[in-house]
């Protein structure tokens, strides 16, 4: 009987949970928006010293944004200039940089580092606006060739630093 009434009780939380229009599982909090634009983030990589430049990695963050976004809100997306949330910015990093040494004074490790300058305006609240670099890495194996661990990478890279956006953008914790 005990086990009855706590699961009762646990399915009347969720029920009042998810009525309440201000919280959801997602954590994100959109307010009064409807709509949303990410602007198309360019490639700006080699204008830091030590970056590369990685072909493609502009349309694929933009993508993960935009899926990131689509995935954890009720918000349209659109291009139209006029979102109620615009997200806007620039890939500033990508680089490659031993991490650790082998007794040989060799690379036993490496990390991939990506960084994205972003710049968020909440036509909805003003006082949400920021402009900030987020960034993340991952590590791997100094014999591997990054070739090789390039998908894997960029998808955990994007996944932590979409998340990491998302939360400074829309949750309100």
């Amino acid at each position: 009987m005990k086990g009855l009434k706590r699961i009762v009780l646990v399915f009347a939380i969720l029920i009042i949970a998810s009525s309440c229009g201000i919280y959801n599982f997602t954590g994100g909090n959109v307010g009064t928006a409807q709509t949303f634009q990410v602007n198309y983030f360019q490639n700006y990589a080699t204008q830091s010293p030590g970056s590369t430049f990685e072909p493609g990695m502009d349309r694929d963050f933009t993508l993960a944004l935009q899926d990131r976004i689509l995935n954890q809100t009720s918000l349209d997306l659109i291009n139209t200039n006029n979102a109620d949330l615009l997200y806007e910015g620039e890939i500033v990093e990508y680089r490659i940089s031993p991490m650790s040494a082998t007794a040989q004074q060799t690379a036993a490790q490496n990390r991939l580092s990506i960084a994205v300058k972003v710049r968020f305006y909440n036509n909805t609240k003003e006082d949400a606006d920021f402009d900030k670099r987020f960034s993340f890495f991952f590590d791997y194996p100094a014999n591997s060739q990054l070739s090789s661990v390039k998908d894997e990478a960029h998808e955990i890279i994007f996944e932590r630093i979409t998340q990491d956006i998302f939360n400074e953008s829309l949750a309100d914790w």
